[in-house]
């Protein structure tokens, strides 16, 4: 199974790179679904793992308090002032790249890029579908607590995703693309007309 998802890591990096390498430099600059990070500071976010050493991670948590989500948006607010061609160039060459997020694995891995170029492709609107055998990787892992981290409120929902069979949560249906669900778990504010 872990090579499986290694596989389909290395395939969603790849994916990833011909896409953004077909970007204009507005596209860079346009903001993404996630508040307040362009296109650029994600990938800035996404790329940190292979710039950086443990250190310079671990300092800027002590200098946030412990916050990771704090040091992480001024790490990728430091680095989106790195040239696209950069930060391109060093997600290309780590397709193969075995970070995993502290107490992820690789599937936590996966999620990270698949929920990250998500940001990218829906805010540009950008006609892209993930595969859904990675979809499927992550939304089976989903849990209450997943739900908690990312502050979304589905309390009274249900999610059924239209284009494969997945459901979460009781209550009230919520129908859409399971990657549109799966944008929806993890708190962002998608656009209008994709869920019903």
């Amino acid at each position: 199974m872990t090579e499986d998802i290694r596989a389909a890591i290395a395939a969603e990096r790849r994916d990833q790179v011909e896409l953004l390498e077909g970007l204009t430099e507005d596209q860079w600059d346009a903001p993404s679904l996630c508040a307040g990070w362009t296109t650029r500071h994600v990938v800035a976010h996404t790329t940190l793992p292979f710039r950086s050493s443990g250190t310079r991670v671990v300092l800027e948590i002590l200098k946030s308090g412990g916050r990771f989500n704090h040091a992480s948006d001024r790490m990728a607010r430091k680095d989106a002032r790195l040239p696209a061609k950069d930060l391109l160039d060093s997600l290309k060459a780590n397709i193969d790249h075995p970070w995993t997020p502290p107490g992820g694995g690789p599937a936590g891995a996966l999620s990270h890029d698949v929920i990250h170029g998500l940001d990218i492709t829906v805010a540009l609107g950008l006609d892209r579908t993930v595969p859904h055998d990675r979809l499927k990787v992550i939304l089976d892992g989903m849990t209450p607590a997943n739900v908690k981290y990312f502050g979304a409120d589905l309390a009274g929902k249900r999610l059924e995703a239209t284009d494969l069979d997945w459901t979460f949560g009781e209550g009230r249906p919520v129908r859409g693309q399971a990657q549109d669900l799966l944008l929806l778990v993890c708190g962002r504010t998608l656009p209008p007309g994709r869920l019903r």
